[in-house]
């Protein structure tokens, strides 16, 4: 057998090689150490972060545009937390899809608290009748936190309409079928919901005209582009005598007109709509700022100028539990399919 003739640098090289190994054991060995402080730190970061929290300023995303029912009220509920967080929260208008655009993100945002949903029902019990395909779940998807209040859509019109209530205004529509257009906050909106239940009861014709909130429908109703909407913030347009109202679609009557009939009262017999606006944040937010955010919820609403402004556009305050909300969203899902049912072709 013939051995290659050592080298003179045999004996280095192994040195080299052992010292290399004994090193990478000693790093490899320090590489895990420091990756387990890294998955420590975190958690104790959390925890200070959320002892602290709200250190930094809230987003608070509305999922309309701006100047409607969702958004003005959506700034007072602001503002009322700003002082009772101590810091503020900011809105943000998403429009688009009825409020689906707003909901969707954020649901996927992170759980920290500082991003928050203030929107209605329209984006977790209505669109979850009317989208077959919504691309979020309104309950597993968001974390509750309070209902905030409820209230009723204004049924208005264009006063060039020649109608004064909702009896006439059914009269008219089957004298001129498919010439009334209604407008809406979006497909699949709580408002678009109110006008085909309307149409179905009623046996009209009525074309939709959608937008990406119920502000520029009104805005259209005034010109004259529609006839008619069901909208939250139409008292100061029919004070200013620049709509006509014709009833409420809720159960009981609106308390700024208590001379005006609901839309059931008025002929429609059963039609029964109720709306509310609603505070949650994205799936997985800490059950400790959950229950801060809920706290701030309801001392704001017992600020005697909150109430005052809400109960002005028609709020009937509340500030419930996260359990109730989410029991709410339940029952009134149901309620909102077996009246989707009774639709002939749906909701369109």
């Amino acid at each position: 057998m013939i051995r290659s003739p050592r080298s003179p640098y045999d004996h280095n090289a192994k040195q080299v090689a052992r010292s290399a190994a004994n090193y990478l054991r000693f790093f490899g060995i320090a590489l895990m150490g420091a990756a387990c402080l890294s998955v420590r730190a975190p958690a104790s970061a959390q925890a200070t972060a959320r002892a602290d929290w709200p250190s930094k300023p809230i987003k608070a995303i509305v999922p309309y545009a701006a100047g409607g029912f969702s958004d003005q009220s959506a700034r007072i509920i602001a503002e009322a937390l700003s002082r009772q967080l101590k810091q503020p929260v900011i809105i943000e208008n998403r429009p688009g899809g009825g409020g689906r655009i707003g909901a969707d993100a954020v649901s996927r945002m992170t759980a920290d608290g500082y991003q928050v949903l203030l929107t209605t029902n329209g984006t977790h019990t209505y669109m979850a009748v009317t989208e077959k395909n919504l691309s979020y779940d309104p309950i597993s998807d968001f974390t509750p936190v309070s209902l905030i209040g409820s209230y009723g859509l204004l049924m208005v019109v264009n006063p060039s309409l020649p109608v004064s209530n909702v009896m006439e205004f059914i009269s008219y529509a089957k004298s001129n079928p498919g010439k009334l257009n209604y407008a809406s906050s979006g497909p699949g909106s709580g408002l678009h919901f109110a006008g085909e239940v309307f149409k179905s009861m009623a046996g009209i014709e009525m074309v939709h005209v959608p937008y990406k909130g119920s502000n520029p429908g009104l805005q259209d109703v005034m010109a004259g582009a529609c006839q008619v909407i069901f909208a939250g913030e139409a008292k100061p347009l029919i004070d200013a005598g620049k709509l006509r109202f014709l009833g409420t679609t809720a159960a009981v009557r609106d308390p700024r007109f208590p001379d005006m009939p609901t839309i059931g009262e008025a002929g429609l017999t059963g039609y029964d709509l109720t709306y509310w606006v609603g505070l949650f944040g994205p799936r997985g937010m800490p059950a400790d700022i959950q229950t801060k955010l809920n706290t701030a919820v309801k001392a704001a609403l017992v600020e005697p100028a909150v109430r005052k402004r809400l109960e002005g556009m028609g709020m009937v305050l509340v500030g419930s539990s996260p359990d109730y909300m989410t029991q709410q969203i339940r029952t009134e899902t149901a309620k909102l399919r077996a009246i989707a049912a009774t639709i002939s072709g749906g909701i369109e």
